[in-house]
Order: structure tokens, then C-alpha cells, then sequence
């Protein structure tokens, strides 16, 4: 079997870069290691920058988020008892977009059947051959058989674990990371949010959000130590821990009830150095990772695919590499402005071991700064909404 480009990964970076190159005429084949019942169960972060929007409009695939999309113009940030709003709308003219990333992914599967463009699924043991020549191809087993695509570019667009990374020679690659001492315990909940937009809440006790699926689908997160695990929090313990680290007013217009679903997420920052090797591009998680706290992943993932979207139909339109030959530089200096954002959106509202009471007052300072100074806010409004890509 012969493709112009092999997708690995068919979450939605490679779905929607999938989908961008089946529009200008660009075959791709997306190769999963999961059922699509399986990647559709998986309960994924739904802010969206307005890049990421304007991608999908530009691949077709946008009617349904636009129709039940929930538009915030802003943010609220919570910390002493007190809360303050950040007004996107009125500091850069942009809002973000309320929108489950389960939902970006349905719709973009629903385009690719569509459009019967291609996709294998339960694909195991894959692995990328001669990416530093100009004839790559990539094997990989399916069903107890074993298959092989050539092509003309491999985009590995998989998970943090995936093969794709580790293709790139160590002695080229070079890897950065920070792990922090806590987690995200999470839970989903058929109960109205309790806010029409996100709370971000500092407290002695920790960390906390307030989030949204839907008008009756609900995600709030607590920080949680590293050692926990979801069964050991009950429902009733979850909710009068999240009361305690919310405003009063919040956590009395708070409504509980049984949760659906209830994991513990780390947090890691991860970059990885190039994005390119030869005929190889990494894109979304398999080259960064940043902390939920900033809502970048799934942004961060789609900057990538625009650019190499652009660089590969710049290839094939216009026999011209520059594109191609620019992805990593163009990728990673903007992933790097949105490791840092989620970096220092992180310090500011979560507990550390070992903070003295020096860092405890500069938190609290850095807070108030943000909630007095315009200036402050709109660079926190530029960075949240999404820098230009």
C-alpha cells in the first residue's frame, strides 16, 4: 500500500490534520491503536482557542460546535475568599469556546467516514522505517497480520508513550521536562455548572476548578497528592472538599449529585527537541506536554497541525519545502509560550511542599496584581485565548 502521508495517532490532531490535507487533495492514512468506541470514551479538556476553531471551520467539521458550543467572553479567578473576573471579550476582542474535546473528535470522525477517507484502527506495534531518506515507510500489525504503507512523510501524532519520539535518535533529540509533586482529581457530574463561566481557585488547602461539559454536564478538579487514587474519594468527600476551596457564595450555589466518572491526572511539562527528523513530524503529545491548568494541550496540538498542514500543502502545491523545513522552529517557539503560561498559571494557584511563607506572600501578591492591573490581565487574556499561531 502506497500514501502521500501516514498519521499515527487518531485522536483529534491527527484527525484534524487528516482531515485539513483531504480538503486540498492531500492522502492520508491515520492509523489508531484503539477502537473508536475507545478514543471517543476518553474524557478530554474542552476550551478552545480561537485558532483551533477557525481550523476546523477550515476543515468542515465546525456546524455542531458552533451550535453547541458555549462562547465565554471571560474567566474567573478565586483566591482568599474573594473572586475576580478576566474579561477576554473586552481586552483583545477574542473569547474561547466551551467545547468537550470527546465531541472535537466525534465530529471529526464523522467527516472521515464521510468522506471515506481512511482509517485503521487496532493497529499494534507500529514502527517507522528510513524517516531520514526521502522513501519512509511504516509497518504495523492489525488482526494478527502484518501490514506496510510507503509514503512521502510520517506525522506522529500520537500519545506521550507513543514510538514516535523515539525514532528520532537520542544523540539528535533533546528532551526537557518538569514534573510537579501533585495531581488532578477530576470528576464528571450530570449537574448544572455552577457558573456560566470557568473558576479558578487558589486556597490554603489547595488548588480547585470549576468547569463545564454542558448546560447539565459539569467538571470540577481538586489538587490531590500524588499518592491518591480515584477510589479512595467518595462522592460526599469530593464535594466538601471542593466547598472548602471556593468562594462561600460558589460553593452554596453548588450543586452536587452522583458522579460519573472520577480519575487522578499528573502534571508534567515536556518538550521535545526537534519536532523534525527528516521525513518524520511530531505533532501534539508526542513531542510536548504541558499541565491542564492553562487548558493548552489540545491548542497547543492544533498550532502544530497548522503549520505542518500548511508546510506539507505548500510541498505538494508548490513543490516548495520552506514550510516543511521550518515546522519544528515555528512549532516549538510557540509551544514554548504556552509551556511557560501553563508554567506560571500553575505557580500561581497551587500549593507546593515546602513553600516558606516568603512564597505563599508572593503568590498572594502575584494574584492581586493580576486582579489590579489591566495591563496584567490582558496578557493573561493573550495568552489564554491563544497567541497568533
Amino acid at each position: 500500500m502506497r500514501t502521500q502521508v501516514v498519521i499515527i495517532g487518531g485522536g483529534p490532531s491527527g484527525l484534524l490534520l487528516g482531515q485539513l490535507l483531504h480538503g486540498q487533495g492531500i492522502e492520508a492514512v491515520v492509523l489508531e491503536r484503539k477502537t473508536r468506541a475507545y478514543v471517543l470514551g476518553r474524557v478530554r479538556a474542552g476550551v478552545l482557542e480561537t485558532g483551533l476553531v477557525r481550523l476546523m471551520e477550515e476543515a468542515g467539521v465546525a456546524a455542531r460546535l458552533h451550535r453547541e458550543g458555549f462562547v465565554h467572553d471571560g474567566t474567573q479567578i478565586a483566591a482568599g475568599g474573594e473572586m475576580f473576573h478576566i474579561d477576554f471579550k473586552a481586552l483583545t476582542g477574542t473569547p474561547v469556546i466551551v467545547y468537550g474535546q470527546t465531541e472535537v473528535t466525534r465530529d471529526l470522525y464523522d467527516a472521515r467516514e464521510a468522506a471515506g477517507a481512511r482509517t485503521e484502527f487496532e493497529v499494534d506495534h507500529v514502527a517507522i522505517h528510513d524517516a531520514d531518506t526521502d522513501a519512509p515507510y511504516v509497518t504495523y500489525d492489525q488482526h494478527g497480520q502484518q501490514n506496510r504503507i510507503d509514503c512521502d512523510f510520517v506525522a506522529g501524532c500520537g500519545g506521550f508513550d507513543g514510538v514516535r519520539r523515539q525514532t528520532i535518535p537520542l544523540k539528535q533529540r533533546c528532551e526537557y521536562e518538569k514534573v510537579y509533586p501533585f495531581g488532578w482529581l477530576g470528576v464528571l457530574s450530570e449537574t448544572p455548572p455552577v457558573h456560566d463561566e470557568l473558576i479558578y481557585a487558589n486556597s490554603e488547602r489547595g488548588f480547585a476548578l470549576c468547569s463545564m461539559r454542558n448546560a447539565h454536564l459539569s467538571r470540577y478538579y481538586i489538587q490531590c497528592a500524588l499518592s491518591d487514587h480515584p477510589e479512595d474519594w467518595t462522592d460526599k468527600a469530593f464535594w466538601q472538599e471542593l466547598k472548602r476551596r471556593i468562594p462561600p457564595e460558589v460553593a452554596e450555589a453548588l450543586e452536587t449529585g452522583p458522579t460519573i466518572e472520577k480519575s487522578i491526572a499528573p502534571l508534567r511539562s515536556f518538550v521535545t527537541e526537534p519536532m523534525r527528523w527528516g521525513r518524520l513530524f511530531l505533532c501534539g503529545d508526542a513531542a510536548h506536554i504541558v499541565p491542564p491548568t492553562g487548558a493548552k494541550g489540545l491548542n497547543t496540538a492544533a498550532s502544530d497541525v497548522n503549520y505542518l498542514y500548511r508546510g506539507l500543502v505548500q510541498f505538494y502545491h508548490d513543490g516548495d519545502p520552506e514550510g516543511i523545513d521550518r515546522y519544528s522552529e515555528k512549532a516549538l517557539l510557540r509551544v514554548w509560550k504556552a509551556e511557560r503560561f501553563s508554567w506560571w498559571f500553575s505557580g500561581l494557584l497551587h500549593r507546593y511542599p515546602h513553600q516558606s511563607d516568603f512564597d505563599l506572600k508572593m503568590q498572594r501578591a502575584e494574584i492581586a496584581f493580576l486582579r489590579d492591573n489591566e495591563s496584567q490581565q490582558r496578557a493573561f487574556a493573550e495568552n489564554y485565548v491563544g497567541l497568533p499561531y
